[in-house]
């Protein structure tokens, strides 16, 4: 389970959702970690997992914090390796190009007002399919 000084991974009942909560500023050790984790995700699911990321309370992230390789990387792994990706408490301009790039992208991008409503949502999505 990752854990660094900004992102804890949190524990989940399924093996295809993988959740972290994002506080304090994200610096590049942190996005690397995070992205490690994501890249071994991608490559260990046959199929495609979903996303939940919680900011709380963030403040924002270090310059080219997102540049490691890994991180660029787990990006383009992210466009077809990723079915759903719920976010909880992203900063108003987050959340603006999230919806624009849900109409986009082949993923289902969504953004959520707080927790309970973006767990439920995703428990929906198993339900529904199973």
């Amino acid at each position: 389970m990752l854990n660094t000084q900004s992102i804890t991974q949190l524990t989940t009942d399924r093996a295809d959702l993988y959740a972290f909560r994002i506080s304090g500023e994200v610096n590049r050790d942190d996005m690397e970690q995070m992205a490690e984790v994501m890249n071994a995700a991608f490559d260990a699911h046959d199929d495609k997992i979903d996303m939940l990321m919680i900011f709380d309370p963030y403040k924002g992230s270090e310059t080219g914090a997102s540049l490691s390789w890994e991180a660029v990387k787990s990006r383009f792994k992210a466009i077809t390796n990723v079915n759903r990706y719920a976010v909880v408490g992203a900063p108003d301009k987050a959340n603006k190009m999230i919806d624009f790039m849900d109409q986009l992208m082949p993923v289902k991008a969504e953004t959520f007002a707080n927790e309970p409503d973006a767990w439920r949502a995703l428990q929906r999505q198993t339900s529904a399919a199973a």
